[in-house]
């Protein structure tokens, strides 16, 4: 699908991978509604290289762990580029508990993993159905990560809210057909974005040396392939493993 003048919806777009993101989705022509909850500063930034690009592009702030902001975020997003055909469900928190410490992950950490990371993308979706259905060429295309394809991850509770958004793009994928195609990237470890910022050398380093490439994951691969699930026609329902070759170690 040709992708000029198509207008995409991009949660979490104040972050590294939100901003590579929307900037190549610009880049294939389309205008970009950029949903932020925090980081005013940076999503301004992204607005200003949409625009460089020529295209239109709106920050939209909403609160993903609100049902009620989310509602209006979308409408937001609807309503500042005259309708949605793509949305990209890459929003999410992270904090770090180590597996076998079950006491420091209580409730409130789950609940609150759980809320923004699955529970947030599903209403999001929710809400953008209607308009990626009568837009003639809807498109989703959830952020999870490696960590929801195996037990491993910052916490017990980000790998499965992970592993929940990749089944849930399986089934959105069938209750969306055939108006709507419904896909996911699963990233490793990248570096650039918030939530990796305060990573120490060692473990960067760690974590490389278990991919056959020896390196993390490229912010730009990823959007690349956000993209190119844009674009493809007879694609659903798959999840795409971004993360250096770990799985072939």
């Amino acid at each position: 699908m040709d992708l000029t003048g198509k207008k995409a919806f991009v949660t979490g777009a104040s972050g590294g991978l939100g901003r590579h993101i929307a900037i190549s989705l610009a880049n294939a022509g389309c205008n970009v509604a950029l949903g932020y909850h925090k980081g005013e500063d940076r999503v301004a930034a992204v607005a200003e290289a949409v625009s460089s690009l020529g295209q239109r592009g709106a920050p939209v702030s909403f609160d993903q762990g609100d049902d009620k902001s989310i509602e209006a975020g979308v409408q937001l997003a609807v309503d500042a580029l005259d309708g949605v055909d793509i949305l990209i469900n890459n929003a999410a928190i992270v904090k770090g508990v180590p597996f076998k410490d079950l006491d420091t992950l209580g409730p409130e950490i789950w609940d609150d993993t759980m809320r923004y990371n699955l529970r947030g993308p599903w209403l999001v979706s929710r809400a953008a159905a209607p308009h990626l259905a009568n837009s003639g060429a809807g498109r989703i295309v959830n952020v999870a990560a490696m960590a929801g394809m195996r037990p491993m991850g910052a916490s017990i509770a980000q790998s499965i809210s992970k592993a929940g958004v990749i089944q849930m793009t399986r089934c959105l994928a069938v209750a969306l057909a055939p108006n709507v195609t419904v896909n996911c990237v699963a990233p490793g470890l990248m570096e650039g974005t918030v939530m990796t910022q305060g990573l120490t050398p060692e473990f960067r380093d760690a974590f490389a040396s278990q991919a056959v490439l020896g390196t993390t994951t490229s912010l730009q691969d990823v959007a690349s392939q956000v993209v190119q699930f844009c674009q493809s026609e007879t694609i659903t329902g798959q999840t795409t493993v971004i993360d250096g070759g770990i799985y072939f170690h």
